[in-house]
């Protein structure tokens, strides 16, 4: 389920970034009293109550015509047209102003719902100020003061009052797979090779593809979901609007699919926001295979047995990934691709016998006891499988606070050496047998 988003934006210095950090709940966005601090967009995935859903804060929209200015307005608006809901800050204290209809002009066009946020109005000005803001013309006003706390609960009740629809709802049983991976590492030729037709622009300039494209794969008689997705770059390194744009529209592909191809070029070698792509995949519990494109040149055992050994030096912290070294572009071992994915695809499902899941954990602690701490050891009761895409696994123990992570990695690469999980995460949760799990 890919999850909804909220934007921030208005003139500059009317609080977003401290409405932003508020709502985020860490220090995350640069706070200054001058305007044009916050220059980038930000991407944050919160939660408030039961909902989930990214917050993007943008830079302040100014008239003032200069270049700066001019980027940061088309920063916001492609932050717009990737909104569910917007929230439009205003400042109470200063009143309504030439750059709030700017604003709200930009907002008009959007035609997506907006929540005007009248910010500061903890001031006697403020409230004279109040009605000045429903010329603006929209149909939700809720009088906030980021600093003092005033209507902050009104505000994210009314931004999480319509997320229920976003729900999945999608019943497709088809496997999704997503092509993610820095531009212009091939994603769009991988998947044109996979579908045998030109449906994606191929080009060499990094950063072609902007949106997520859906494309139906039928292989052995059994069909597939494609996602190509826009490349994902560094945050801090990105300053092209559309490209950052395109990071969270990734995300988001991430989000919706079953299993992640991380597409490294083999000529440019493996760098390090690659790990960066694949640890989004692992949080998202996704499974994932390492693609290594552009394999034309070299094609002996041992330049392969070469590589691999250097993908696993860089990607220790997903041993269980598969790789697969091919070509796109000359559709070389392109048939090697899509049995590591059936393979994935069954293993995110894997459900194992609850008797088998305790014979094995329960001879794994008998091999290796844990250690004790303060004269208390972890005991380990039962063991259930409690879900599927991916596996998580629930461990009744007599004290969760004695699992140390050591004997966390312990416990799950015995049950990779014992059941196939290739290509999947797995969940290890402990619970205390009483009950008491704070």
């Amino acid at each position: 389920m890919a999850l909804p988003t909220v934007c921030l934006v208005g003139r500059p210095n009317v609080g977003k970034s401290t409405l932003f950090n508020k709502i985020a709940g860490e220090k995350i966005a640069i706070v200054e009293d001058i305007p044009g601090v916050t220059r980038d967009r930000l991407y944050q995935e919160v939660k408030f109550e039961n909902y989930n859903f990214y917050l993007i804060d943008t830079g302040g929209i100014d008239e003032a015509k200069n270049d700066f200015n001019k980027e940061i307005k088309m920063q916001a608006e492609l932050a717009i047209e990737e909104a569910d809901v917007i929230v439009f800050i205003v400042d109470g204290k200063e009143g309504l102003t030439s750059n709030d209809l700017v604003v709200r002009d930009i907002l008009r066009k959007s035609k997506k719902r907006v929540i005007v946020a009248i910010n500061k109005i903890d001031t006697k000005q403020a409230q004279n100020n109040l009605y000045d803001f429903y010329e603006l013309g929209f149909d939700e006003y809720i009088s906030i003061s980021s600093i003092h706390n005033t209507g902050y609960l009104d505000l994210m009740d009314s931004i999480v009052r319509d997320f229920n629809t976003f729900e999945d709802k999608d019943n497709d049983p088809r496997l999704k797979i997503s092509m993610i991976g820095r531009p212009n590492v091939g994603k769009s030729s991988l998947m044109n090779a996979l579908l045998n037709e030109e449906r994606v622009v191929v080009s060499d300039i990094a950063g072609t593809t902007r949106d997520s494209i859906d494309s139906v794969l039928t292989y052995d008689k059994r069909e597939y979901i494609l996602i190509d997705t826009a490349g994902m770059r560094k945050r801090g390194k990105v300053w092209e609007s559309v490209e950052k744009y395109s990071l969270l529209r990734s995300m988001k592909a991430i989000d919706r699919s079953d299993i992640c191809l991380l597409v490294i070029d083999a000529n440019d070698g493996i760098k390090e926001h690659d790990k960066h792509i694949a640890g989004y995949a692992i949080e998202r519990g996704k499974g994932l295979i390492i693609v290594v494109n552009k394999w034309d040149i070299k094609n002996d055992e041992d330049s392969i047995k070469s590589f691999t050994d250097l993908v696993r030096a860089e990607f220790q912290f997903v041993p269980y990934a598969p790789i697969v070294f091919l070509s796109a572009l000359t559709k070389k071992r392109i048939h090697t691709l899509m049995p590591e994915v059936v393979k994935v695809g069954e293993n995110i499902k894997t459900e194992i016998k609850t008797s088998l899941l305790n014979n094995v954990i329960s001879d794994a602690y008998d091999l290796n006891l844990p250690p004790s701490y303060k004269g208390n050891r972890l005991k380990i009761y039962f063991v259930s499988q409690s879900g599927i895409k991916p596996p998580k696994f629930t461990f009744r123990v007599n004290n969760k606070n004695l699992v140390h992570f050591s004997y966390e990695r312990y416990l799950e690469n015995k049950l990779r050496e014992n059941f196939d999980l290739t290509g999947t995460p797995i969940v290890l949760q402990f619970k205390n047998r009483n009950g008491d799990d704070l």
